[in-house]
């Protein structure tokens, strides 16, 4: 065990541990501002700690293991399509924007599933709303626990079983305790190690590799498909690329995680402001880590697990303890990946199942206790769900990011934007959303070369302004709204 590596990963959680105890003195003692401060941080984001959480939730463990992972196998083809990823965070804050913020403390909404009750007063919204949350996002934060596991089993040489424990059991801890402003927080710390952490490993990778002329030269020599936007073997085409922006950037309106970021900043502002520092810092993270997977390959060559290669690359070419510090940078994405999503479905059990139809006067003292409760239960079924690991996890969060657009992109944009979008609309967009994209990825994947959530989301479209218009109480709720 590499002892130079491992103390500063240790350090690093210290001070997550750290914040997370600080933050839970936060937690007030009134049923509703325990749960506006322990799911949203009191709506009271600056606009660097708002544009830090957008990117560490979003940067997850797919970026940051399985991307590189990925572009190792691909090549820059393959940099080239996670390029898109540049524009969620701008695409999310300007579409939702002011009018999201407005809105949500209007109905105040906590979550994204309040905003969808209020908005379509209909008990089955509700329900298939966190249906939905629940099942996709128990794929995506498997996908982070792998992530997790995978890093800490490639520094530590301890079995994958162990390395997954030792994760789940660092994560739950400053989840539980200290909600979403230690998320907040955290997020804003892991930003700023993961900002420095690729800087570091991609200029190391270049001299280990004796410049990028000749890192390429190697590609080409293995492979010339490897330089060419089409992708080890040709798959990348541009149909394919340009259909896969829809999923990482304009389609990231819909996910819950990164849309609940728009309720939670304090003014405008601060929503300005971590629109620009959002888009440098997500652009300059995705380049730097997909870059670094290219690289890795001349320098590395035969690693035949792709989510191994950053550790592994980052041990080749740095010494042991700035190693160990640069790899807090994926830790960092994983962890505030997943417990942001931890946070989304706790809060769809508690707040959107369990106080609007089971217990609505519950006390403070039962929502805190269901709260961490479920939190914690939580954890633990998903770390049951990561026991047997594919080699590349980034299929398993892509396919949680394509079901969750397919579901809720058009009825949180047309529930903002169109008046005349109903209950019936919203209801039949989630359902044709859904059924149609685990039909398509099950039997038809990559229809007419582009990526399978192109489909599902025209048809939600679709079917959102055609049941709109055909329901009787279309105009109705158009005027009550």
């Amino acid at each position: 065990m590499n002892w130079a590596v491992i103390i500063p990963l240790v350090v690093f959680l210290i001070i997550i541990f750290f914040i997370g105890f600080w933050s839970s003195k936060f937690i007030r003692s009134s049923s509703d501002s325990f749960l506006s401060e322990y799911f949203l941080g009191g709506r009271e984001l600056g606009g660097f700690i708002l544009a830090m959480t957008m990117i560490a939730t979003y940067g997850s463990a797919s970026s940051f293991i399985g991307g590189p992972g990925i572009a190792y196998t691909q090549g820059f083809g393959w940099v080239l399509l996670s390029m898109s990823q540049v524009a969620t965070g701008y695409f999310v804050l300007m579409i939702l924007g002011k009018k999201f913020a407005i809105m949500s403390r209007r109905y105040n909404a906590i979550t994204l599933i309040d905003f969808l009750k209020e908005r379509y007063k209909s008990k089955w919204v509700v329900l298939f709303s966190a249906f939905s949350i629940i099942i996709f996002l128990f794929s995506a934060m498997a996908a982070q626990w792998i992530g997790g596991a995978r890093l800490i089993e490639s520094l530590t040489g301890i079995s994958y079983l162990g390395a997954l424990f030792i994760f789940a059991v660092s994560v739950l801890i400053y989840v539980v305790i200290g909600g979403f402003r230690a998320v907040a927080l955290t997020d804003a710390v892991q930003g700023v190690v993961m900002f420095a952490g690729t800087l570091i490993l991609l200029i190391a990778v270049i001299i280990a590799g004796g410049g990028v002329s000749n890192i390429v030269d190697g590609l080409q020599t293995e492979n010339p498909n490897l330089i060419t936007p089409y992708g080890f073997d040709g798959n990348l085409t541009a149909t394919y690329v340009s259909s896969f922006w829809i999923l990482v950037g304009v389609g990231v309106v819909g996910l819950p995680q990164v849309t609940v970021r728009a309720m939670s900043y304090k003014n405008s502002k601060a929503m300005h402001r971590a629109l620009v520092v959002g888009t440098i810092f997500v652009g300059f993270i995705m380049l730097n880590m997909h870059l670094i997977g290219v690289f890795a390959r001349p320098i590395l060559p035969g690693i035949e697990v792709g989510d191994k290669v950053m550790p592994l690359i980052a041990l080749e070419v740095l010494p042991a303890w700035l190693a160990g510090i640069v790899l807090a940078a994926p830790m960092a994405a994983i962890m505030s990946t997943v417990d942001s999503l931890l946070l989304l479905v706790s809060s769809s059990v508690v707040k959107d199942v369990y106080l609007n139809y089971i217990e609505p006067n519950a006390s403070y003292t039962k929502v805190k206790k269901m709260s961490f409760g479920v939190t914690a239960i939580l954890g633990i079924l998903v770390f049951l769900l990561a026991l047997d690991p594919p080699n590349l996890l980034i299929w398993l969060n892509l396919f949680a990011f394509g079901g969750l657009e397919a579901a809720f992109i058009w009825p949180v944009v047309l529930g903002l934007y169109w008046s005349r979008g109903n209950k019936h609309g919203a209801l039949a967009s989630m359902l044709t959303g859904i059924i149609s994209y685990t039909l398509l990825h099950n039997f038809y994947p990559s229809a007419f070369g582009m990526h399978t959530v192109v489909l599902p989301i025209i048809l939600s479209f679709v079917a959102f302004i055609l049941v709109s218009l055909m329901t009787e109480d279309a105009r109705t709720a158009a005027n009550d709204y």
